[in-house]
């Protein structure tokens, strides 16, 4: 197991202080929540933002008269079956 070198773990103390330390004034809270709820919002949108729902109309439940999903799932699994049998012989 490698052990860590003191000059890691004083570099990774003296950052949490100095962050503690610029965190203690109000309005560089303030600072830092705006910042990070902007970077929230440019990430992940749909995550962090409750009122967007997903697109799906029939996840993993497709109708039984839809030809088109239907053959496209069964040539899915003909591929794997292909394959896999191509590997044993």
């Amino acid at each position: 197991m490698r052990q860590i070198s003191p000059m890691k773990t004083i570099m990774a103390a003296g950052i949490g202080v100095s962050a503690v330390i610029w965190l203690s004034s109000k309005p560089n809270r303030i600072k830092a929540e705006n910042l990070l709820r902007e970077w929230k919002r440019k990430i992940k949108p749909t995550i962090f933002d409750k009122s967007k729902n997903l697109p799906i109309e029939k996840g993993g439940n497709p109708h039984p008269h839809d030809l088109e999903d239907n053959n496209m799932v069964s040539e899915g699994a003909m591929y794997s079956v292909q394959f896999y049998n191509e590997k044993i012989q």
